[in-house]
């Protein structure tokens, strides 16, 4: 009786094991492209806003705006991508994910509140594009190939805007948040089941 207690506790033991050897090497296939698609139109909305705003604290209200918007517009549709993939947003390759893709978004959350504390705008944008993209590049190497990808061609504007006259802003930041969602976007959706 005991023996056989013990082979059956070292049977789930092992399913166990396997279980969670088989979720570590998935992927996480869960990130929505058609979600990512519409993320990138609101921000070309955007960009075409606050290019009509008069002051540095309206361009920054516009922006903070649809930077909530797109947090919101990527979450639902992440929520609805995996319910139809049966994937569940706890598994280990999505909290991996959400790991590599929160940290560098808060540091720029402090750092945009520290630059507008002292009426310091002009790095602002490439400071977005860089910490935005080291987020998706880190949190895109547990998912599809084409999400680290994406990271590095955000990283690579930011740099180029921390080095564009301060009239570029809008232009910069609309083709990052605006071009790269929508080209990733629908290159995913097209890929990976969208």
């Amino acid at each position: 009786m005991g023996l056989r207690a013990d082979m059956h506790e070292h049977a789930l033991d092992n399913i166990k094991f396997i279980r969670s050897t088989m979720e570590n090497a998935t992927a996480f296939t869960a990130l929505p492209g058609y979600g990512m698609a519409v993320v990138g139109l609101s921000a070309l909305v955007a960009a075409w806003l606050s290019g009509r705003t008069q002051t540095d604290e309206g361009w920054l209200a516009v922006w903070t705006a649809e930077g909530m918007a797109a947090i919101l517009l990527g979450f639902l549709a992440m929520i609805f991508k995996a319910g139809q993939s049966g994937m569940s947003l706890l598994s280990q390759p999505a909290r991996r994910f959400a790991l590599g893709f929160a940290p560098p978004l808060l540091a720029g959350a402090a750092l945009t509140a520290a630059a507008a504390r002292v009426n310091h705008y002009g790095e602002v944008p490439g400071m977005w594009l860089l910490l935005y993209g080291a987020g998706v590049s880190t949190g895109g190497t547990f998912s599809v190939k084409a999400v680290p990808i994406m990271g590095l061609c955000f990283m690579a504007l930011g740099a180029i805007a921390l080095f564009l006259p301060y009239e570029f802003r809008n232009l910069i930041l609309g083709l990052g948040f605006g071009g790269f969602h929508l080209g990733f976007g629908l290159w995913i959706a097209r890929k990976h089941g969208g």
